[in-house]
């Protein structure tokens, strides 16, 4: 037990490095205030298939790819494949990555996917079972509404609550030798379920689980807010944000501007028409890739802490009248060069 902090974070013993990281985005996503920083971004969103679900597939196809040669790598150096998405037995993912034969772990953490394999990877690769680890999330927003709500022909009004799934793939390449900014520790999130059933009200079903990973956290770790340059949750949107807040200033902790979400940054919410913010597996994932990577990496940000979050849904669940558990899943992150935490 080591490696082990307190009850929920795990402290990587020289840090793994993030080699690489790739963005493949939809025109919405390089419509809104971080389409510059994007590596790839498709006009279409049916990406020249058939079916949203197909493009999906096409999204984390081709943007696996690209972060791997980014890395100046092949497909054949990775050990293994981490990833997940929203479509129903993860198909996005599985079909995307079919073709590159590699060992493949296929996750599901909703929309905190993307801190789920990063997570995973770096434990693999810190245990010694991996030397490079592939790891992302994907996610499209035309799929998602089909599968969680109404088709989009329908023209369903969306409540002032609702998010807009992001359309895209975020992917990572994990090492154990290199330069980049390094994960540090991992602190694993508890399934939360506060009776929120609302599949419009995506930040309220996480904002809870969000916390409690922030409590754990600084309890685990004898930390404060303040002790990180940007804490990044994945996808509570505004209305999320401000419960996590609320939350952690009953328990003593004052959040401030450091304090952001990938939802809140990926949109501009008045000039698109987003609502609360972004969600969706790829939200997270590219929001990280694209944007905070790079300001990790030129020392930019010195310490971060990324809470890719979650809510445990299903199509059958909501149609039952479950509630929406929600999960969170944190990684502290150092950057490179002056800036960097030491």
């Amino acid at each position: 037990m080591g490696k082990k902090i307190g009850k929920q974070t795990v402290c990587l013993s020289k840090g793994v490095p993030i080699l690489s990281t790739a963005s493949t985005v939809g025109p919405k996503e390089a419509e809104g205030p971080l389409g510059a920083y994007f590596d790839k971004k498709v006009e279409d969103a049916l990406f020249g298939q058939e079916t949203w679900e197909q493009a999906e597939s096409f999204f984390v196809q081709e943007n696996m790819a690209l972060a791997v040669e980014k890395a100046g790598l092949k497909m054949k150096d990775m050990d293994y494949i981490l990833c997940g998405d929203l479509l129903n037995q993860c198909t996005g993912s599985c079909f995307g990555i079919k073709n590159f034969d590699i060992p493949y772990f296929g996750l599901f953490g909703a929309c905190s996917t993307m801190g789920e394999a990063m997570s995973l990877g770096a434990m693999l690769i810190d245990g010694g079972f991996a030397g490079h680890v592939l790891t992302g999330a994907s996610s499209h927003f035309c799929a998602a509404e089909k599968q969680f709500r109404f088709p989009l022909p329908l023209g369903t009004q969306r409540p002032p609550t609702s998010t807009w799934t992001v359309t895209g793939d975020g992917a990572a390449v994990l090492a154990g030798k290199g330069e980049g900014p390094k994960i540090v520790e991992i602190t694993t999130g508890k399934i939360v379920d506060m009776g929120v059933t609302d599949a419009n009200n995506m930040g309220a079903a996480m904002a809870p689980a969000a916390a409690a990973l922030l409590l754990a956290h600084f309890e685990d770790t004898g930390r404060m807010p303040q002790d990180y340059d940007v804490i990044a949750t994945g996808d509570l949107g505004t209305i999320g944000r401000e419960l996590v807040v609320e939350l952690l200033s009953k328990e003593g902790y004052e959040m401030d501007s450091r304090f952001t979400d990938c939802g809140i940054e990926i949109f501009d919410a008045e000039k698109q028409d987003t609502h609360a913010g972004g969600s969706g597996c790829a939200c997270s994932a590219v929001t990280f890739c694209g944007y905070f990577y790079p300001k990790l990496k030129a020392g930019e940000i010195g310490r971060m802490l990324f809470i890719p979050t979650g809510a445990l849904m299903s199509p059958t669940s909501s149609q039952q009248g479950q509630p929406i558990p929600g999960i969170a899943h944190g990684l502290v992150i150092e950057g490179c060069g002056k800036g960097a935490a030491r």
